[in-house]
Protein backbone atom coordinates (compact mmCIF):
# COMPACT_ATOMS: atom_id res chain seq x y z
CA UNK A 1 0.00 0.00 0.00
CA UNK A 2 1.48 3.34 -1.07
CA UNK A 3 0.73 6.61 0.72
CA UNK A 4 -1.82 8.71 -1.14
CA UNK A 5 -0.03 11.27 -3.28
CA UNK A 6 -1.03 14.20 -5.42
CA UNK A 7 1.13 15.71 -8.16
CA UNK A 8 3.58 18.34 -6.97
CA UNK A 9 5.20 21.29 -8.71
CA UNK A 10 7.30 24.26 -7.76
CA UNK A 11 4.23 26.39 -6.97
CA UNK A 12 2.50 23.80 -4.77
CA UNK A 13 2.84 24.31 -1.01
CA UNK A 14 5.41 22.21 0.81
CA UNK A 15 2.98 21.82 3.71
CA UNK A 16 -0.80 21.71 3.39
CA UNK A 17 -2.98 21.25 6.46
CA UNK A 18 -6.74 20.85 6.20
CA UNK A 19 -9.12 20.77 9.17
CA UNK A 20 -6.50 19.41 11.56
CA UNK A 21 -7.78 18.48 15.02
CA UNK A 22 -6.06 16.73 17.90
CA UNK A 23 -7.40 15.58 21.25
CA UNK A 24 -5.77 14.05 24.29
CA UNK A 25 -8.68 12.17 25.80
CA UNK A 26 -11.44 14.73 26.46
CA UNK A 27 -9.06 17.67 25.97
CA UNK A 28 -9.17 19.17 22.47
CA UNK A 29 -5.74 20.67 21.78
CA UNK A 30 -6.11 21.56 18.09
CA UNK A 31 -9.39 22.72 16.57
CA UNK A 32 -9.91 22.59 12.81
CA UNK A 33 -6.55 24.12 11.86
CA UNK A 34 -6.10 24.86 8.15
CA UNK A 35 -2.94 26.37 6.71
CA UNK A 36 -0.35 26.05 3.97
CA UNK A 37 3.35 26.84 3.72
CA UNK A 38 4.86 27.84 0.39
CA UNK A 39 8.31 26.85 -0.78
CA UNK A 40 11.02 29.05 0.76
CA UNK A 41 8.47 30.67 3.07
CA UNK A 42 9.25 31.37 6.72
CA UNK A 43 6.12 30.94 8.81
CA UNK A 44 6.27 31.86 12.49
CA UNK A 45 3.64 30.56 14.91
CA UNK A 46 3.11 32.65 18.03
CA UNK A 47 0.67 32.55 20.89
CA UNK A 48 0.39 31.97 24.63
CA UNK A 49 1.61 28.81 26.31
CA UNK A 50 -0.87 25.97 25.90
CA UNK A 51 -2.33 27.32 22.68
CA UNK A 52 -1.44 24.20 20.68
CA UNK A 53 1.63 25.50 18.86
CA UNK A 54 4.00 22.67 19.75
CA UNK A 55 1.31 20.03 19.21
CA UNK A 56 0.75 21.44 15.73
CA UNK A 57 4.44 21.05 14.93
CA UNK A 58 4.52 17.53 16.32
CA UNK A 59 1.59 16.60 14.08
CA UNK A 60 3.46 18.05 11.08
CA UNK A 61 6.38 15.75 11.91
CA UNK A 62 4.17 12.70 12.58
CA UNK A 63 5.30 12.62 16.18
CA UNK A 64 1.65 12.84 17.23
CA UNK A 65 -1.31 11.18 15.55
CA UNK A 66 -3.93 13.74 14.64
CA UNK A 67 -7.56 13.03 15.41
CA UNK A 68 -9.13 14.51 12.27
CA UNK A 69 -8.14 16.38 9.13
CA UNK A 70 -5.18 15.96 6.79
CA UNK A 71 -1.49 16.87 6.64
CA UNK A 72 0.31 16.79 3.31
CA UNK A 73 4.10 17.11 3.03
CA UNK A 74 5.19 17.94 -0.52
CA UNK A 75 1.93 16.48 -1.80
CA UNK A 76 2.02 13.24 0.20
CA UNK A 77 -0.52 12.46 2.89
CA UNK A 78 1.27 12.09 6.22
CA UNK A 79 0.29 9.41 8.71
CA UNK A 80 -2.55 7.77 6.79
CA UNK A 81 -3.36 6.02 3.52
CA UNK A 82 -6.48 4.98 1.66
CA UNK A 83 -7.58 1.34 1.84
CA UNK A 84 -10.88 0.10 0.38
CA UNK A 85 -12.16 3.65 0.28
CA UNK A 86 -11.35 4.29 3.93
CA UNK A 87 -8.54 6.17 5.58
CA UNK A 88 -6.37 4.00 7.81
CA UNK A 89 -3.17 4.55 9.74
CA UNK A 90 -0.14 4.12 7.49
CA UNK A 91 2.67 1.76 8.36
CA UNK A 92 5.74 3.16 10.10
CA UNK A 93 7.71 2.56 6.91
CA UNK A 94 5.24 4.64 4.90
CA UNK A 95 5.22 7.37 7.53
CA UNK A 96 9.02 7.48 7.60
CA UNK A 97 9.17 7.82 3.81
CA UNK A 98 7.14 11.05 4.06
CA UNK A 99 8.71 12.25 7.31
CA UNK A 100 12.18 12.19 5.75
CA UNK A 101 11.24 15.43 4.00
CA UNK A 102 10.90 17.10 7.40
CA UNK A 103 13.69 18.18 9.74
CA UNK A 104 12.80 19.14 13.30
CA UNK A 105 14.69 21.02 16.00
CA UNK A 106 13.31 20.76 19.53
CA UNK A 107 13.49 22.91 22.66
CA UNK A 108 15.97 20.46 24.15
CA UNK A 109 18.99 19.56 22.05
CA UNK A 110 18.56 15.76 22.22
CA UNK A 111 22.20 15.06 21.39
CA UNK A 112 23.79 11.72 22.20
CA UNK A 113 26.12 12.53 25.13
CA UNK A 114 28.56 9.72 24.30
CA UNK A 115 29.16 10.99 20.75
CA UNK A 116 31.10 13.98 19.50
CA UNK A 117 29.42 16.77 17.56
CA UNK A 118 30.61 15.07 14.39
CA UNK A 119 29.23 11.71 15.50
CA UNK A 120 25.85 13.18 16.40
CA UNK A 121 25.46 14.36 12.81
CA UNK A 122 27.11 11.43 11.04
CA UNK A 123 25.30 8.59 12.82
CA UNK A 124 21.77 9.39 11.50
CA UNK A 125 23.23 9.65 7.99
CA UNK A 126 24.64 6.15 8.30
CA UNK A 127 21.50 4.71 9.90
CA UNK A 128 18.83 6.38 7.77
CA UNK A 129 20.54 7.26 4.49
CA UNK A 130 22.92 4.27 4.58
CA UNK A 131 25.92 6.49 3.90
CA UNK A 132 29.41 5.16 4.45
CA UNK A 133 31.26 6.31 7.53
CA UNK A 134 33.63 8.39 5.41
CA UNK A 135 30.87 10.09 3.40
CA UNK A 136 28.77 10.70 6.51
CA UNK A 137 31.70 12.29 8.31
CA UNK A 138 32.42 14.50 5.31
CA UNK A 139 28.85 15.77 5.17
CA UNK A 140 28.83 16.25 8.95
CA UNK A 141 31.90 18.48 8.71
CA UNK A 142 30.24 20.54 5.99
CA UNK A 143 27.15 20.99 8.15
CA UNK A 144 29.19 21.95 11.22
CA UNK A 145 30.96 24.60 9.16
CA UNK A 146 27.58 25.86 7.97
CA UNK A 147 26.49 26.57 11.54
CA UNK A 148 29.87 28.04 12.53
CA UNK A 149 31.19 25.05 14.48
CA UNK A 150 33.86 23.63 12.21
CA UNK A 151 36.34 23.72 15.10
CA UNK A 152 34.03 21.78 17.46
CA UNK A 153 33.76 18.53 15.50
CA UNK A 154 35.58 16.46 18.12
CA UNK A 155 33.91 18.02 21.16
CA UNK A 156 31.34 16.12 23.22
CA UNK A 157 28.04 17.84 24.11
CA UNK A 158 29.13 18.32 27.73
CA UNK A 159 31.94 20.55 26.49
CA UNK A 160 29.65 22.72 24.36
CA UNK A 161 27.51 25.65 25.41
CA UNK A 162 23.74 25.41 25.07
CA UNK A 163 23.84 27.57 21.96
CA UNK A 164 26.51 25.38 20.42
CA UNK A 165 24.55 22.23 21.21
CA UNK A 166 21.47 23.66 19.55
CA UNK A 167 23.50 24.56 16.48
CA UNK A 168 24.74 20.97 16.31
CA UNK A 169 21.10 19.86 16.48
CA UNK A 170 20.27 22.19 13.58
CA UNK A 171 23.23 20.85 11.60
CA UNK A 172 22.06 17.28 12.27
CA UNK A 173 18.60 18.07 10.87
CA UNK A 174 20.02 19.92 7.86
CA UNK A 175 22.35 17.05 7.01
CA UNK A 176 19.32 14.91 6.15
CA UNK A 177 18.45 17.39 3.35
CA UNK A 178 14.84 18.04 4.38
CA UNK A 179 12.44 20.05 2.26
CA UNK A 180 11.12 21.87 5.32
CA UNK A 181 12.55 22.63 8.75
CA UNK A 182 10.37 22.77 11.86
CA UNK A 183 11.64 24.63 14.93
CA UNK A 184 9.84 24.17 18.25
CA UNK A 185 10.90 27.11 20.42
CA UNK A 186 14.59 26.40 19.71
CA UNK A 187 15.88 29.14 22.03
CA UNK A 188 13.64 28.56 25.06
CA UNK A 189 16.25 26.45 26.90
CA UNK A 190 19.08 28.91 26.30
CA UNK A 191 20.56 31.64 28.44
CA UNK A 192 19.80 35.10 27.00
CA UNK A 193 23.35 35.68 25.78
CA UNK A 194 23.27 32.46 23.72
CA UNK A 195 19.99 33.06 21.93
CA UNK A 196 21.50 35.33 19.27
CA UNK A 197 23.87 32.72 17.86
CA UNK A 198 21.03 30.26 17.23
CA UNK A 199 18.73 32.91 15.74
CA UNK A 200 21.64 33.98 13.52
CA UNK A 201 21.84 30.50 11.99
CA UNK A 202 18.08 30.47 11.44
CA UNK A 203 18.18 33.89 9.77
CA UNK A 204 20.88 32.62 7.42
CA UNK A 205 18.76 29.61 6.52
CA UNK A 206 15.87 31.97 5.74
CA UNK A 207 18.03 34.02 3.38
CA UNK A 208 19.08 30.81 1.63
CA UNK A 209 15.46 29.92 0.90
CA UNK A 210 14.88 27.13 3.40
CA UNK A 211 11.18 26.51 4.03
CA UNK A 212 10.69 26.94 7.77
CA UNK A 213 7.90 26.74 10.33
CA UNK A 214 9.02 28.27 13.61
CA UNK A 215 7.14 28.15 16.90
CA UNK A 216 8.71 30.94 18.90
CA UNK A 217 8.38 33.41 21.74
CA UNK A 218 11.08 35.57 20.09
CA UNK A 219 8.79 38.29 18.75
CA UNK A 220 11.69 40.26 17.27
CA UNK A 221 12.71 37.28 15.17
CA UNK A 222 9.12 36.71 14.05
CA UNK A 223 8.71 40.31 13.00
CA UNK A 224 12.08 40.64 11.23
CA UNK A 225 12.40 37.24 9.55
CA UNK A 226 8.94 35.74 9.02
CA UNK A 227 7.15 36.13 5.71
CA UNK A 228 3.92 35.33 7.51
CA UNK A 229 2.84 34.99 11.14
CA UNK A 230 0.08 32.86 12.62
CA UNK A 231 -1.33 33.67 16.05
CA UNK A 232 -2.89 30.72 17.88
CA UNK A 233 -5.01 30.58 20.99
CA UNK A 234 -6.97 27.69 22.54
CA UNK A 235 -6.01 25.37 19.69
CA UNK A 236 -7.24 27.57 16.85
CA UNK A 237 -5.73 30.05 14.43
CA UNK A 238 -7.08 33.40 15.58
CA UNK A 239 -5.31 35.61 13.05
CA UNK A 240 -2.69 35.32 10.33
CA UNK A 241 -1.00 37.63 7.88
CA UNK A 242 2.27 39.32 6.89
CA UNK A 243 4.55 39.87 9.88
CA UNK A 244 4.44 43.68 9.70
CA UNK A 245 0.65 43.78 9.71
CA UNK A 246 0.30 41.26 12.53
CA UNK A 247 2.56 43.33 14.78
CA UNK A 248 1.60 46.85 13.67
CA UNK A 249 -2.10 46.44 12.87
CA UNK A 250 -3.49 43.45 14.78
CA UNK A 251 -7.21 42.95 14.32
CA UNK A 252 -8.28 40.29 16.81
CA UNK A 253 -8.75 41.50 20.38
CA UNK A 254 -6.94 38.43 21.73
CA UNK A 255 -3.89 39.16 19.57
CA UNK A 256 -3.91 42.80 20.72
CA UNK A 257 -3.89 41.62 24.34
CA UNK A 258 -1.07 39.18 23.66
CA UNK A 259 1.13 41.80 21.98
CA UNK A 260 0.39 44.37 24.66
CA UNK A 261 1.55 41.93 27.34
CA UNK A 262 4.70 41.14 25.35
CA UNK A 263 5.52 44.83 24.86
CA UNK A 264 4.95 45.59 28.54
CA UNK A 265 7.42 42.87 29.49
CA UNK A 266 10.04 44.13 27.06
CA UNK A 267 9.84 47.89 27.63
CA UNK A 268 12.76 49.50 29.48
CA UNK A 269 11.97 50.66 33.04
CA UNK A 270 9.94 53.85 33.09
CA UNK A 271 8.50 53.41 29.58
CA UNK A 272 5.15 51.95 30.55
CA UNK A 273 3.40 55.21 29.79
CA UNK A 274 4.00 54.58 26.08
CA UNK A 275 1.64 51.60 25.97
Amino acid sequence: MIAMQVPTNNTAPVIRVEGLSKSFGPIRVLRDVTLSVARSEVLCVIGPSGSGKSTLLRCLAALEEYTAGSVYIDGELLGYCERAGKRVRASERQIDSVRRNVGMVFQQFNLWPHMTALGNIAMPLMLVKRMSRIDAAERARVMLAKVGLADKADQYPSRLSGGQQQRVAIARALAMEPKVMLFDEPTSALDPELIGEVLGVMKQLATEGMTMVVVTHEMGFARDVADRVIFMDAGSIVEEGPAARIFDQPRAQRLCQFLQTWRARNLPPGRGELL
